[in-house]
C-alpha cells in the first residue's frame, strides 16, 4: 500500500490523444469571439452617465446594469455546464452567440430600465456560455499547446476590453445604444464559423475506477484540490479587478495628477493583455506549474514595490504582466490534477466572476480602515495568498513517482 496522496495518482492519469478540435476559421472566429464578450464587459461601466440620464437613475442603480451582465454570466457558466457533453459543443456556443446578440440588442432598445436590466442578464447569460464554453474546448482542443493557445485566446478579451472603452470615447457615451446594436450583429457572423468546432470534446481516461476502499479518499483528496484552485482563482481575480479600481486613487493620493494615474491605469490592463501573447511560447517550453509559481511571486513582489511612490505606476504596470499568465494558465492544470471532476472547470471560471464581484466591497472595507496608501500593501498580502496556494497544489498534484524495480 502506498502514502501517495491519491490526487497525485490521478493527477497521474493519462489524458486523451491529441485530437483537433477547431479548424482555423474556428480558431479565428474563436478568438473574435473573446474580443467581442471582453468588449460588452467593457462597455457598461463609460455609458453610466449616460444611462443615468436617459432612464434618470441614481448612480447606484445604473451600477446594477454591470452586476446584472455578472450575475447572468455566472449563471450562464453554470447552465451551460450542466448541458456540457449532453447536446454538442456547436449548439451551445451557437446559443451562446444568439443569447449574447439578443440581450444586447434588448438593452439598446429597452424603453425602461427594468427591461434594460433583464436583457443585461440575457447577454450575461450568452456571456457566461461563451466564456465557459471556449476555455473548456481549448484546454483540451490542441495537445501539448492547448495551455499556450488558452493564453491567446484570453489576449483577445483583453484586446476587447481595451476597444470596448476607447469606442465609447470615439463615438460619445451618448450614442451607446448604436454601439450595443453593432456589438449584437457582430456575434452572428460567427455562427457561421462554429462548423469548424468539433461537436464532441475528447475525454480524459485514466485507470480503473477506485475501489470502495479508495473512494472516499479520493473524494476527499480531490475537493480539497479543488477548493484551493477555486481559492486561486478568487484571490487573483480580487487582485486583477482590485488593482484596476484602485490604482487610480492610490496613485493620485500619494501625489500623483489624474491623468497620468487613468493612464497607468490603461498601461497595467493592456500589460495583461501583451503578458498573455508573450507567455505563449513559454507554455510550450515550461510546466504550467512553474509558471503560475513565477507569475504569483513576481505579482507578489510588484504590489509591494507598487507602495514606493517613484516607481508605482511602473510596479502596477508589472503585475498586469505577471498576472496575466494566471487564469488561462491553470484550466490545463486543473484539467491534469482532477480529470474525473467533470465540473471543475465550470466551478473555477464561476468563482473568477464572483472574485471580481465580491473583490470591490471587500477589498473597500479592508482600504478604509488602513487608509488608501495601504492599496499595495492589502493587495501584496492577497498575493501572499496566491502564492501559498500555489505551492500547496504543486504538492498535492505531483505525479506518483514509480516504485524502484517496478
Amino acid at each position: 500500500m502506498t502514502d501517495q496522496p491519491t490526487a497525485q495518482r490521478v493527477a497521474a492519469a493519462p489524458a486523451a490523444p491529441d485530437v483537433r478540435m477547431f479548424s482555423p476559421a474556428a480558431t479565428v472566429a474563436s478568438c473574435a469571439g473573446f474580443v467581442l464578450i471582453g468588449a460588452l464587459q467593457a462597455l457598461y461601466g463609460p455609458t453610466i452617465p449616460a444611462f443615468r440620464a436617459d432612464f434618470q437613475l441614481s448612480p447606484a442603480a445604473a451600477g446594477l446594469g454591470l452586476s446584472a451582465h455578472f450575475v447572468g454570466g455566472v449563471a450562464g457558466v453554470l447552465l451551460f455546464d450542466r448541458l456540457f457533453g449532453r447536446i454538442g459543443n456547436r449548439r451551445i456556443l451557437g446559443a451562446s452567440y444568439l443569447l449574447m446578440a439578443v440581450g444586447a440588442a434588448g438593452f439598446a432598445l429597452a424603453p425602461g430600465w427594468p427591461l434594460a436590466l433583464a436583457m443585461a442578464l440575457l447577454a450575461g447569460l450568452g456571456f457566461g456560455g461563451i466564456d465557459y464554453g471556449l476555455n473548456q474546448l481549448f484546454a483540451v482542443g490542441f495537445g501539448h499547446r492547448s495551455t499556450a493557445m488558452l493564453n491567446v485566446l484570453n489576449a483577445h478579451f483583453g484586446i476587447g476590453a481595451i476597444l470596448g472603452p476607447a469606442l465609447v470615447g470615439a463615438v460619445g457615451a451618448e450614442h451607446y445604444p448604436a454601439l450595443f446594436l453593432v456589438f449584437a450583429a457582430a456575434n452572428l457572423p460567427l455562427l457561421l464559423c462554429l462548423r469548424g468546432v468539433r461537436d464532441r470534446a475528447p475525454q480524459q481516461t485514466g485507470g480503473a475506477g477506485p475501489d470502495e476502499a479508495t473512494g472516499s479518499a479520493l473524494s476527499r483528496s480531490l475537493g480539497s484540490v479543488l477548493a484551493v484552485f477555486v481559492a486561486l482563482y478568487v484571490l487573483h481575480v480580487g487582485i486583477e479587478a482590485g488593482v484596476g479600481g484602485w490604482e487610480p486613487t492610490h496613485l493620485e493620493t500619494v501625489g500623483y495628477g489624474a491623468g497620468l494615474a487613468a493612464t497607468a491605469t490603461s498601461v497595467y490592463w493592456l500589460m495583461m493583455t501583451v503578458g498573455r501573447f508573450l507567455v505563449a511560447p513559454i507554455t510550450l517550453r515550461f510546466s504550467a506549474e512553474a509558471i503560475i509559481t513565477v507569475s504569483c511571486a513576481g505579482m507578489t513582489v510588484c504590489l509591494l514595490l507598487a507602495s514606493v511612490r517613484d516607481i508605482a505606476p511602473y510596479a502596477y504596470a508589472g503585475v498586469g504582466l505577471f498576472i496575466a499568465p494566471i487564469f488561462p494558465t491553470g484550466l490545463p492544470w486543473l484539467n491534469r490534477a482532477a480529470p474525473r471532476a467533470r465540473r471543475a472547470g465550470a466551478l473555477v471560471i464561476a468563482a473568477s466572476m464572483v472574485g471580481g464581484v465580491v473583490a470591490g466591497p471587500t477589498l473597500g472595507k479592508a482600504i478604509e480602515s488602513l487608509g488608501v496608501r495601504s492599496v499595495p500593501l492589502v493587495l501584496g498580502a492577497v498575493s501572499a495568498l496566491c502564492v501559498a496556494a500555489t505551492l500547496w497544489l504543486i504538492r498535492a498534484t505531483r505525479p506518483a513517482r514509480a516504485p524502484r524495480g517496478a
